[in-house]
C-alpha cells in the first residue's frame, strides 16, 4: 500500500536492513529529475556514507562525489561503493546498468533516478536514438525493454519505489530477512601446500580457498589458471592473496587489467597478506615489494605484453573485458592466471569464453580451472543481484540438453520471433537470448534492448516442440537514398548499415548503399545439436521468406576456416576481409554476400572481382599474418566467376614453368606466381587437388612473402632448400592446367630431359 513519503527514513531503513542481512537494496526515485536530485541530496546528507564511497553515473556532476558517464561505467569494474547512483533520465544503457550493479557493496544502495515509471517506456532517450538507424526514425523505436524493466522493478523483492510526482512510497522494498549468520572460521590450508598458511586463513569461503590453492599450480610451467565467477564471489581477492603469497616467496608478479582501478582489489589483498606475513618492504599505489625480493606490480595490458619476460607470474584480472588479441599475446607468459566475471558484467560479451578458451586449451599450458559460486560481498540470493539477472537476462540459458537432443532439420519448425511475443513469453525470450549469449562472443545486455526495441532488427528461430534450437538475428540494411550514399562516400557514417558502410566508405563504391539487404548479425545453434544441418536449414528458411523483399543477404564475422566453409556451402561468397583484427575476437572480419536480385548480383560480382584482384597485394601487406588456412578458405569462398584472368606474358609464363619444371627460380619475379595462385584458389576448388601442406606453402611463400627459413620451419620441411623444391613441385599441376603455349613448351622441354 502506498504511504506518504519520507525518503530519508526509507533510505535509512533500506540500508539498515541490507547491512543486517548482508545484502543490497535498490531505491528507484521516479518522477521529476530535479525532485529526484533534491531527494538524493537529502539522503546522502543524512546517511553515514563517506563521499569516497559514493559514485554518480550520469551526464552531470551534481553530488560533489565521483562522477562518470554511462559510457565510462566500466571504470568501476573491480571496485566497490556503498552508494551508486544511476541517472537514467536522458539515457539508459543496459550495459552500464549491468556493470554498476556489481559495484555496490554489501549493505549498500543502488539508487535509480528515472522518469515516472508509467510514462518511462513511452519516452525516447539517447540510447533509443542509437537504435533509430536509417531508414527508420526515432518514432519507430519501441519501449519494450523499459516496459519489461519497469515490470521487474515492481515485481522483485528488495526494490523500493518512490513516486516523486505524487510524493508517495509505492513500495518500501523492505523484506524483513533474518540476519545472515556468517561462518567466520578460518580456512585451513590443503594438506600439501606451498603458500603460507596465512594465505588460506585470509579466505572467507571454501570456494575462495580452493581458488587460492589452484594458483599453487603456477609454481610449475607452462601452466595457466582460469578463475570464473559472478561479481562479489571474491575472485579478485583470491588472485590478490595468491599474488602476495608468490611475492612473499621472492617471485615477481605482474598484474594487468583493463585499468588499474579494476585491479585495485588484487593489490589491496596482496599488500594485506604481505603485511600479515611481515614480508612487506615497500608499498606504493601500484607496487608491493617484499623482504624476500619479490614484488607485485601493475602494468597496462599493452605494456605488460612487452614486459612478460621480466615477470615470473602474470595475473590478468577482468580478463573478459580485454580484446581476445590482447589475451592471446598475454598467453605468451609461461605462468599465467586469468580471472574473469561471467554473465556479461564486463559489457564485452563472451569473447573470453567463446573464442579465447579454445585457444587456451590448444596452447602448451596445463590449465587449472575453478568457478567460485559462494558470494562473499553479499549473501546468496541478494535481491539486487536476482533482479539484475532477470532484468538484463545475465543468466539467460538455452534449453537444457535433453529437451532438444532429438532435433533434426526435418523435425523442427521455422518461427518468426516477434518482439511482442518475446516480451510476453519469458521462457522463449530467455532461451533465444541465452542461445545468442553462449554462442557468440559479442552478445551483451545492450543486445537485449536491441532485440526488443530496434526497428531494423528481426529474429528467426527453429523450434522443437516449442524449444529454441537455432536462432538468427537479422538487420535490415541498405535501401538508402542517393544523398545518404553520397554522405557515406564522403566520410559520413550511417548507423546500423555495416555492410553498405564498409563497401562505400572503405571500398569506394558510392552505389553500394542503394540495394536493400538483410545482414545476418548472429546465428547460433544449440551445442547439443550442432553439425546436423540446423544452421543451414535456418538460413534456407530465411532466404525463402525474405529474398523477394531485398536485393542481397549478407553477413560479417571473425574469419575462421570452419565459418568460411559453412557460409560458402550456404551460397554466400566473400567480398572483403578487414585489414585490421577485431578487438573482441582477435580475428580478421570477413564480409560475405548472397545476391537475391539483379542489383544484388551486380553488387556481389563487382566486389568479388575487386577483392580477388587486390587480395595478393593485401597478403604481403596488411594481411601478412593471416593464417594460411584462413587465407585458403577465404579465397575458396570467393565466387568462382570472379577469378582474375591470367594476363601473363610469354616471358612470365616461361619464368613460372621454368621454376616448376626446370632450373628457374620463384624469387626472380614473384608477381606472376601470385596471380596464378589466386586464380587456383578462387576457381573451382575441385579442379586441382594439392595437398594441404603444399597449399599452405603457396600462401606463406608466394602470397605472404615469408622468407625460406620461416617457411621451412612453419611447414616442417627438413631445410629451406627442400621447401624451395616443394614449391616448384606445387606449381607443376598449375602450369599443366593454366599454362600458355609458352609455358607448355618449357614444361615439355625439361620433362623430356
Amino acid at each position: 500500500m502506498a504511504a506518504d513519503v519520507d525518503v530519508v527514513g526509507l533510505a535509512r531503513s533500506l540500508r539498515a536492513e541490507a547491512t543486517r542481512a548482508n545484502e543490497r537494496r535498490l531505491l528507484a526515485l521516479a518522477g521529476d529529475r530535479e525532485a529526484g536530485y533534491d531527494a538524493l541530496e537529502s539522503i546522502l546528507d543524512r546517511l553515514a556514507v563517506p563521499i569516497t564511497r559514493t559514485a554518480l553515473v550520469g551526464p552531470e556532476d551534481r553530488l560533489r562525489c565521483e562522477q562518470l558517464s554511462q559510457s565510462h561505467a566500466s571504470e568501476l569494474l573491480g571496485t566497490t561503493r556503498d552508494v551508486v547512483v544511476l541517472d537514467a533520465h536522458d539515457d539508459l544503457q543496459p550495459n552500464a546498468l549491468g556493470k554498476l550493479v556489481g559495484t555496490v557493496d554489501s549493505g549498500g544502495l543502488l539508487i535509480l533516478l528515472a522518469p515516472a515509471l508509467e510514462s518511462w517506456p513511452e519516452r525516447r532517450d539517447a540510447f533509443d536514438e542509437s537504435l533509430a538507424v536509417p531508414p527508420f526514425s526515432l518514432s519507430d523505436v519501441s519501449g519494450r525493454f523499459r516496459r519489461r524493466l519497469v515490470e521487474t522493478l515492481r515485481a522483485h523483492r528488495g526494490v523500493a519505489i518512490v513516486d516523486l510526482e505524487s510524493d508517495r512510497v509505492v513500495d518500501d522494498g523492505l523484506t524483513d530477512p533474518p540476519p545472515e549468520r556468517r561462518n567466520e572460521t578460518a580456512r585451513e590450508p590443503p594438506s600439501e601446500h606451498r603458500f603460507p598458511a596465512a594465505t588460506y586463513g585470509a579466505c572467507l569461503t571454501d570456494d575462495q580457498a580452493d581458488a587460492v590453492a589452484a594458483f599453487e599450480s603456477l609454481f610449475d610451467a607452462p601452466r595457466a589458471v582460469v578463475l570464473e565467477a559472478d561479481r562479489g564471489r571474491g575472485k579478485s581477492s583470491a588472485a590478490g592473496l595468491a599474488a602476495g603469497a608468490f611475492a612473499a616467496e621472492g617471485e615477481d608478479v605482474l598484474v594487468t587489467a583493463p585499468g588499474f582501478r579494476n585491479a585495485r582489489e588484487v593489490f589491496d589483498r596482496a599488500r594485506e597478506l604481505c603485511e600479515t606475513l611481515g614480508r612487506a618492504a615497500a608499498v606504493e599505489s601500484r607496487r608491493v615489494e617484499t623482504t624476500a625480493g619479490g614484488r607485485v606490480r601493475y602494468l597496462e595490458p599493452t605494456e605488460a605484453i612487452d614486459r612478460l619476460e621480466t615477470a615470473d607470474v602474470l595475473i590478468v584480472d577482468e580478463a573478459a573485458a580485454l580484446p581476445v588479441a590482447v589475451l592471446e599475446s598475454l598467453l605468451a607468459a609461461d605462468r599465467v592466471a586469468f580471472a574473469t566475471t561471467v554473465h556479461g558484467y564486463e559489457g564485452a560479451g563472451r569473447g573470453f569464453s567463446v573464442r579465447f578458451r579454445d585457444r587456451l586449451e590448444g596452447s602448451d599450458h596445463a590449465v587449472t580451472e575453478r568457478t567460485l559460486t559462494a558470494p562473499i560481498r553479499y549473501a546468496a540470493g541478494d535481491p539486487v543481484e536476482v533482479w539484475a539477472f532477470r532484468a538484463l537476462l545475465l543468466d539467460a540459458r538455452p534449453p537444457v540438453e535433453p529437451l532438444v537432443t532429438d532435433a533434426t532439420p526435418d523435425s523442427v519448425e521455422y518461427r518468426r520471433l516477434e518482439p511482442d511475443d518475446l516480451l510476453a513469453d519469458e521462457r522463449l525470450l530467455r532461451e533465444a537470448f541465452g542461445l545468442l549469449v553462449l554462442a557468440h562472443y559479442r552478445t551483451e545486455p545492450n543486445d537485449l534492448a536491441r532485440l526488443l526495441d530496434a526497428p531494423n532488427l528481426e529474429a528467426r528461430a527453429l523450434v522443437r516442440e516449442g524449444r529454441v534450437v537455432s536462432v538468427a538475428l537479422l538487420a535490415r540494411e541498405g535501401n538508402l537514398p542517393a544523398d545518404e550514399c553520397a554522405m557515406m562516400y564522403e566520410g559520413g557514417r550511417i548507423r546500423g548499415n555495416m555492410l553498405p558502410d564498409v563497401l562505400t566508405s572503405q571500398l569506394r563504391d558510392e552505389r553500394a548503399g542503394e540495394p536493400a539487404g538483410i545482414r545476418v548479425v548472429r546465428i547460433a545453434t544449440h551445442h547439443a545439436v550442432r553439425s546436423r544441418g540446423l544452421g543451414s536449414r535456418l538460413l534456407a528458411e530465411i532466404r525463402d521468406e525474405l529474398a523477394s523483399d531485398v536485393d542481397w543477404l549478407g553477413t560479417g564475422f571473425g574469419a575462421t576456416p570452419g565459418l568460411l566453409e559453412f557460409w560458402r556451402e550456404n551460397g554466400y561468397s566473400t567480398v572483403h576481409v578487414s585489414t585490421t583484427r577485431n578487438d573482441a575476437s582477435g580475428e580478421y572480419s570477413a564480409l560475405m554476400l548472397f545476391p537475391t536480385s539483379d542489383a544484388g548480383q551486380d553488387l556481389r560480382d563487382r566486389h568479388a572481382e575487386w577483392f580477388a584482384r587486390r587480395f595478393a597485394t593485401l597478403c604481403s601487406d596488411a594481411l601478412e599474418d593471416l593464417e594460411p588456412d584462413v587465407t585458403r578458405a577465404t579465397l575458396r569462398s570467393v565466387d568462382g566467376a570472379a577469378a582474375p584472368p591470367l594476363e601473363l606474358t610469354g616471358h612470365e609464363w616461361r619464368v613460372v614453368a621454368g621454376a616448376a619444371y626446370g632450373p628457374g627460380l620463384f624469387d626472380v619475379d614473384p608477381g606472376p606466381f601470385r596471380r596464378l595462385v589466386v586464380r587456383y584458389f578462387v576457381e573451382d576448388p575441385d579442379a586441382i587437388e594439392l595437398p594441404d601442406r603444399e597449399e599452405r606453402l603457396l600462401v606463406l611463400r608466394v602470397l605472404q612473402g615469408r622468407d625460406w627459413p620461416t617457411v621451412a620451419d612453419r611447414l616442417e620441411y627438413p631445410s629451406p632448400g627442400q621447401s624451395m623444391r616443394a614449391l616448384g613441385d606445387a606449381f607443376r599441376p598449375l602450369v599443366d592446367r593454366y599454362g600458355s603455349a609458352a609455358a607448355l613448351e618449357v614444361r615439355d622441354r625439361f620433362a623430356d630431359s
